[in-house]
């Protein structure tokens, strides 16, 4: 399992116009194949930076997902919004692997 997160740069006066974005995503990305933990907005600190998070069998099956967004009436409809509107101003994506797991149990009762 591979997890992409993607680091964005908004625009702090479109803030309402990024989290449009997010709720659009949180319907086509799970639809297209992948496994959508979420988008995150600014709440403190960083009025500029926001993160998309979601996770993916391997680099292959990015692929396939991929093709099926760009194929898919609401992630067009959603990556011509953000084009026309202007709110992302970078757009950053790494893929990572949990490198922490297994996760044991925390202690209890202290």
């Amino acid at each position: 399992m591979i997890t992409c997160f993607i680091r964005y740069h908004i625009d702090p006066t479109k803030r309402a116009a990024f989290e449009e974005y997010a709720r659009n995503w949180g319907q086509a990305i799970p639809r297209c194949g992948a496994d959508l933990i979420g988008y995150f907005a600014p709440h403190e600190g960083s009025t500029t930076r926001a993160y998309g998070v979601y996770s993916i069998e391997n680099l292959a099956a990015y692929e396939a997902y991929r093709a099926r967004l760009a194929a898919d009436p609401l992630g067009q409809m959603n990556y011509e919004f953000a084009m026309r509107e202007k709110f992302i101003l970078r757009e950053d994506r790494t893929f990572l692997t949990l490198a922490s797991a297994p996760h044991g149990e925390g202690e209890s009762g202290n």
